[in-house]
């Protein structure tokens, strides 16, 4: 795997910057790095330059915007509001840690978030619309100018309270990213299959299928790919997971500036080997330490995992 070099095209990044509150099985921590945004960055940085967007209260830990810097990640459009608070979130898992309860949820400066792309972001080839408000994500969509790939996140909330800003964000989208519940209650379809093929007549060629620790489908045109979840043995924390699954997605296919199926199908491996890496430990903590030896070693383990041998005809 070749490493982010200053010559791969930046990935722009939009959405949410935050502080977590997280309890598991395994532990807790407090005030720790979250945020779509934050996960999905940090991930799409192994692979690409990043421009990362968001909005921080001057309780934001220097520290972490001193880790985002580190990591190839222009900070330029994060804005910070004086005097004000940082989303917060908190929350735990038992241990179906497919599934998050929220104890508490403060969108403080997210909450008047208006994303206000710096100049040189509005050139950005590659556009990862992070899970926001879709008329946000609007709202970015013509701030950018000419983009080669246009990618968007979402979640039932808005599936819910902004359904018919989130179909006006799927027309103008090249690929989205939903969970199985999450398309199912968007275009009503209880097949996950139907539900793609639906979501791709709204508007975006390619929609890919988040299914957890169950791995993730890809469905691109009439091409469709099924990519393993990896098989660990211990889970500290799952938050972000989805998010850097995401970001590694999409900092390939930057690092590749291509977008043919290949290329879509080697990023969905990726972006689920950057995933499995993250959840083995709180936050963004086991990103700080991983390297592009680890993250090839592991693009590997998930092909042994997948293969098998081709069909014998004669033995049918």
């Amino acid at each position: 795997m070749s490493e982010t070099t200053s010559q791969s095209p930046s990935v722009l990044i939009v959405g949410s910057m935050a502080l977590d509150n997280v309890r598991t099985p395994a532990g807790e921590v407090q005030d720790a790095l979250g945020g779509a945004a934050d996960y999905s960055s940090i991930a799409a940085s192994f692979f690409s330059p990043v421009q990362i967007v968001g909005v921080v209260g001057d309780d934001f830990p220097q520290e972490h915007l001193d880790f985002l810097a580190s990591r190839n990640i222009d900070i330029s459009g994060i804005q910070t509001i004086p005097g004000g608070k940082t989303f917060r979130w908190a929350g735990y898992y038992d241990f179906d840690l497919n599934i998050a309860h929220t104890l508490d949820t403060q969108l403080n400066v997210f909450a008047d978030f208006q994303p206000k792309l710096p100049v040189s972001h509005q050139n950005a080839e590659y556009v990862f619309l992070a899970n926001i408000d879709p008329e946000l994500q609007l709202d970015v969509l013509k701030q950018v100018k000419s983009p080669k790939l246009t990618v968007c996140d979402t979640m039932n909330f808005w599936i819910e309270g902004k359904r018919d800003a989130l179909l006006e964000v799927l027309k103008h989208v090249d690929i989205a990213f939903m969970n199985d519940a999450e398309a199912r209650q968007l275009t009503g379809k209880l097949s996950v299959v139907k539900a793609a093929k639906a979501l791709q007549e709204l508007g975006p060629k390619t929609v890919i299928i988040k299914k957890g620790e169950h791995g993730a489908l890809l469905f691109s045109g009439n091409e469709h790919f099924a990519a393993p979840s990896y098989p660990l043995e211990d889970i500290a924390d799952p938050t972000g997971a989805g998010d850097t699954f995401a970001g590694g997605f999409i900092g390939y296919v930057a690092q590749q500036n291509n977008t043919n199926i290949e290329t879509l199908r080697k990023a969905v491996v990726y972006g689920s080997v950057l995933a499995s890496f993250n959840v083995e430990d709180f936050s963004l903590n086991r990103m700080r330490t991983l390297t592009h030896a680890e993250i090839g070693a592991r693009y590997r383990e998930f092909r042994n995992i997948s293969f098998f041998e081709a069909l014998d005809e004669a033995s049918v």
